[in-house]
Formats: structure tokens, sequence, C-alpha cells
């Protein structure tokens, strides 16, 4: 069950002008599961991705990147996305890349476009054949169900382990226009900066040129979806794909105030989206909140908030509500900032001051810890006493549910 992340209402996710959605339920893995996803996007819409870093990705991962880089060559709109969950296609080297690209060439013949045009996904089981018949049989389907209030089904397409569907919407006014963002996400594990078994798509109506909105996805992806952590593993399928269909006609400039806004906008809806997975996290009972200040650069934040993050002590101290914070200080000692002087290490667990100059604050009382520690939600803050440099990231605890999940995610 979600940490405070209540169920999404499919009447607040707000169409976007330019895209359609259609879903199937083609029994990949389990029948009667809503488990093929088909977004259509207007002609003369940008695309643009950021994808795992896992050097095993899955056949869709690379068809993905060769597709997107043959659009900008040849400037070839992409015009659909194909969405399958129940199986990764990952780890199942040339017939599983020539499966793939089946899908796409299916995709294509019944949208009347290039195979080139098309951007596939999975998600699921890794070492597992793809049930590539089964895909295309529900591609009819899912095409003919293609409309523009469709994100709810849409986001419950591409579930696996979790518990709930990750949707949500945003809309600005920019010189007095609407503009409209609407986002999916999925993923609850192997969840991990650089992403992770998770996919996120969030489209807007705004027109952006493809080179900006490349920039801003690959900025946006390092404050949200590569700002959360569940458990540590990288995983071998994720993406995150940005649409801008152009339908309402306002151009994004490269800079300015119209620029800002849209930026700003589209970074507030991802770090929603990737906040929602951490909050769904598999097992997860507490949303944990790690803001490192004070270093020199903001990768030695980074390292800091991952080494706490990633910590099974501190993550199951937190599942326990257990002060048990010479954890937290240890993993930064851990972190890899070799020159870390820390006596100029202070540490806060919310409002409690917990340790201050590298040692234990004279007035910290363990019940103050404890109360926080009960808490669903909770913020972990330490200042390196280094410099200006500052990295905030997202994660949650560690509880017996989550090795139950993982032992028995293949039965």
């Amino acid at each position: 069950m979600s940490v405070n992340s209540p169920l999404p209402v499919a009447t607040d996710l707000k169409p976007v002008q330019g895209l359609r959605l259609g879903f199937a339920q083609a029994g990949i893995k389990r029948v009667g599961r809503k488990d093929v996803l088909v977004l259509e996007l207007v002609e003369g819409s940008s695309v643009a991705g950021v994808f795992t870093k896992n050097r095993f990705c899955a056949a869709p991962v690379q068809i993905c990147r060769e597709h997107l880089d043959k659009s900008k060559k040849e400037n070839l709109d992409i015009r659909a996305l194909l969405v399958n969950t129940g199986n990764a296609n990952a780890g199942t080297g040339e017939t599983g890349y020539q499966n793939a690209i089946k899908t796409c060439d299916e995709l294509a013949k019944l949208l009347g476009i290039r195979r080139e045009q098309v951007l596939p996904f999975s998600t699921g089981v890794i070492l597992e054949p793809l049930p590539v018949a089964k895909v295309i049989a529900g591609l009819p389907q899912a095409i003919n169900s293609l409309k523009s209030d469709n994100w709810f089904n849409a986001a419950e397409s591409i579930m696996t382990t979790d518990t709930q569907p990750k949707a949500c919407s945003k809309q600005i006014k920019i010189n007095g226009q609407l503009i409209t963002l609407t986002g999916i996400s999925k993923g609850a594990g192997m969840i991990h900066p650089n992403m992770a078994t998770m996919l996120g798509y969030v489209a807007t109506d705004a027109k952006v040129a493809q080179s900006l909105l490349q920039a801003l996805t690959a900025e946006v992806a390092d404050l949200s979806f590569n700002a959360i952590t569940i458990d540590g593993d990288t995983s071998t399928n994720d993406s995150f794909i940005v649409m801008a269909t152009g339908a309402s006609g306002l151009e994004i400039p490269s800079s300015g105030a119209i620029y800002d806004e849209f930026r700003k906008a589209l970074i507030e809806i991802s770090q929603n989206l990737a906040q929602m997975i951490v909050r769904d996290g598999e097992g997860a009972t507490k949303f944990i909140t790690i803001q490192i200040d004070g270093g020199k650069n903001i990768e030695e934040c980074k390292r800091a908030a991952e080494a706490i993050a990633h910590s099974p002590l501190v993550k199951t101290a937190f599942f326990a509500s257990d002060p048990n914070l010479g954890r937290i200080l240890a993993a930064i000692g851990y972190a890899g900032i070799a020159d870390l002087d820390v006596s100029g290490v202070q540490l806060w667990l919310d409002d409690v001051w917990v340790a201050k100059n590298g040692g234990r604050h004279p007035d910290y009382k363990e019940e103050d810890g404890q109360r926080v520690m009960k808490q669903l939600e909770i913020k972990v803050k330490a200042d390196l006493g280094r410099g200006q440099a500052s990295q905030t990231i997202w994660t949650c605890d560690l509880s017996h549910e989550y090795v139950s999940i993982n032992a028995d995610y293949r039965s």
C-alpha cells in the first residue's frame, strides 16, 4: 500500500491535445490483466528520452535509442509508443531484439507509419522470451480503444508489482494560454538512481524543439527519476520519455520567462511521478527525504545521500522506528568523500538536531528521535560543512514485505 499517495482519479487526468492512448488485455503473464499500451502522437510531435545505464539493457531500450537517433538524423517524427508489461524482453539476445522489431513493424503497419517511428518498451521478468504473438494479437484491441482521456487505464496497463497506478496532471497558464502536462509512471522495486525497472511518460501540448526537449528531459530526469532509490538495484529497462505534441500552438523558447515557467512545471510533474514510485516501493511503510547540504560539489552530496538511502541498516531502522541514528553517520563516513572532516558534519531528523560537529548533540534525546521515526514521512538532513552544494533524493524503508514480494515475484 502506498505511503500517503492516494489513488489517482481518472477525471483529474487531463487529456493532452495531439495524443491518444489505448490498451489491451493480451494475456502476456495473466489473463484478464491490462498489459499492452499504445500511445499515438500527432504528426509534428517532439519526443525525447533518457534510458538505463545498465550495460545489460533490454532489447526495446536498444531500439528506442536507435529510433530516436534515426528520427533526429532523418527529421522523422516519432508517432507511436508501444509498452508491454509482464515480460522485460531483457537478457534475450538477438531473438529478443528481433521480437521487439516485430512488434514495431506490426504497430507501424496498423497505424500507417514507418517502423522507425515507433518506440517499444517492456517491463517484467528478465531472461524470459517475449511472447511476441500475444503482444501483436493485442494491438488491434489497443488501437480500437485509442482516446485522449485514457490516462488512468494507461497507468494501470504498465504496472508490475505496483500496488496502484501512478498518474498526475498539471495545467499552467503561460502568456494567458493554458498548457497541459499529464504523465504516468510505474515502478516499485529494482529502483536506483540512473533509474531502474521504472517507466515514466510525460506529455504536453506545448511545442518544444526536439533538441531543447532532449536537454530538458536529461536535466529533469536528474532532478526526479534519477533522485529516487528503493533498493539500489539498477534495472535493464528503465526509460523516461517526454512528448511535446505542439497542439496548443504555444512554442517554448530556449530561455526566458516562458521557458522558466515550462521547465518548472515539467520538473514538478516529474518529481511527483518519481515520488509516487518511492511511496509505492515494494513493502514500503515510510517515505524518506534525504537532503545533503554543505558539499563542495553536487556529486559528493549525492554520494552521501545514496550511502544513507542504500544502507540496509539505516532502512531497517526506519522500518522498526528505531532511532539508531549512528548508522546514518556511518553511511556518510563511507560514502567515498576521502577528505571529509567529520568534525564539521551536522545531522537532523526533521526538526531534531541529532549530531553537532560530528558527535551527538548535547541536547539530543532519544525519545525525540523515536517520535520522528514513527512518522510515515521523515526528513533526514545533513550538512557536510564543506561548501554550498546541495542534493536531495527520496527513498523508503526496508520491510519484511520487500523480501516476500521479491522471493515470490516469478510465481
